[in-house]
């Protein structure tokens, strides 16, 4: 009976039973799975982070991350004392996400996967990438009414920016205590793009506005002005744009900075092939595992089942409502006072959930009129949305951090 009861001592079961708290992030831990994999919601964001959820809440793993409430002076620890005293998620989190590494690097390859083309031909949409910022400060004015920290808000409401990375690397700053919710809020809400559009569009745009055809306004309309070069500007683009950002707001630097350093060697062509390469493929898998097993570790029942997370995950749906639906009234003003019209589809798009955003849009489209093709229209305002949010969080950190 001894070495049956060591053996039972020795297993997680008595551990499950006394803690409902843990069994219920297990639940939460297999719902994002399902969504990741089966619902195919993100999969290479949402099955890292729920896996890494999993991780943290099975008892005696040692697998979850260690607060530095919970563990006064664990950030002060040197690297191999952290893995020592606090297993290797700690490590990792310590290493890579307190330091505010993995947001810039996953940054560069989204850079090297971006083409600023769409934008470039289409100025005038970018502008609607900015308008859907909104949500961001809405959502900071109404957290700090009910009762959170300036900080702490700010980091709730770049959830509106809808950008994992820029969500992170904004409360790693701002709200360190907070992270564990808010990514999960800002990638559950970038993987439900396909829900959250369509509902916000049925209630805002009119039938007649989703019939607007952009190449037949294109064609009434069309610009005076073209692109001559467009692969030298396209180079000379992400350069005179970094230095910009850096003289305005020299704290989004990190974000922009990395952003435009990947498309420019995407852009620089075969001599930085490899380069590129690395960037998109290598770097940036690579951190999407840290970034997501890390992220999902700080999901423990003690952080994660309060009333401060429910506020967190509605406060975001609501920002990410409100960037949604200021990009369409910022299209629907717009059109009152020009003669060229924009489906304010288009609006909707400001948000930097690239390139999902801008595929729901012109479905959409496509379900009024199977002419109406808005993709690369959508695809101009979608990306100045990326722009727009990281821009959005060196202005939160500048004034906040």
């Amino acid at each position: 009976m001894d070495a049956l009861n060591q053996l039972y001592e020795m297993t997680a079961f008595g551990e499950l039973y006394n803690s409902p708290g843990t069994l219920l992030m297990l639940a939460i831990a297999f719902f994002l799975l399902y969504l990741g994999i089966f619902k195919k919601y993100e999969p290479l964001l949402l099955v890292p982070i729920a896996f890494g959820v999993l991780l943290a809440n099975l008892p005696g793993g040692n697998m979850s991350v260690t607060t530095v409430a919970e563990a006064p002076g664990i950030d002060h620890l040197t690297i191999i004392e952290i893995a020592k005293d606090h297993g290797i998620m700690n490590l990792l989190y310590y290493a890579l996400i307190k330091t505010g590494l993995l947001p810039p690097l996953i940054f560069m390859g989204v850079g090297a996967l971006t083409d600023f083309g769409p934008m470039l031909r289409n100025l005038r949409l970018a502008f609607f990438g900015a308008a859907a910022q909104i949500g961001i400060f809405t959502v900071l004015i109404s957290a700090v009414m009910i009762g959170f920290t300036l900080p702490q808000a700010g980091a709730l409401g770049i959830i509106g920016g809808a950008d994992g990375p820029t969500a992170i690397y904004t409360a790693i700053i701002l709200a360190p205590e907070l992270l564990g919710p808010i990514a999960i809020a800002a990638y559950s809400y970038m993987a439900l793009v396909p829900v959250i559009i369509p509902l916000v569009v049925k209630f805002t745009i009119t039938k007649k506005e989703l019939l607007i055809n952009m190449k037949e306004e294109e064609k009434k309309f069309p610009n005076k002005q073209k692109i001559k070069n467009l692969k030298l500007v396209k180079i000379i683009f992400p350069i005179v744009l970094t230095i910009l950002v850096a003289l305005l707001v020299p704290s989004s630097v990190p974000l922009i900075g990395m952003l435009l350093f990947g498309n420019l060697i995407k852009e620089i062509g075969t001599d930085t092939n490899r380069l590129f390469q690395a960037a998109s493929e290598t770097i940036m898998n690579t951190a999407t595992i840290f970034l997501g097993l890390t992220v999902g570790g700080t999901m423990t029942a003690v952080t994660f089942l309060n009333s401060e997370t429910l506020m967190i995950v509605v406060g975001g749906f609501i920002a990410f409502a409100i960037s949604i639906m200021g990009g369409i009234f910022a299209v629907k003003i717009y059109n009152i006072f020009a003669k060229k019209k924009i489906n304010p589809l288009i609006g909707a798009t400001g948000l930097s959930a690239v390139p999902m955003a801008s595929r729901v849009a012109n479905e959409i489209a496509l379900e009024h009129d199977p002419r109406n093709h808005i993709l690369q229209y959508a695809m101009a305002s979608n990306i100045s949305g990326v722009i727009g949010s990281a821009v959005a969080a060196g202005v939160l950190i500048s004034f906040l951090g």
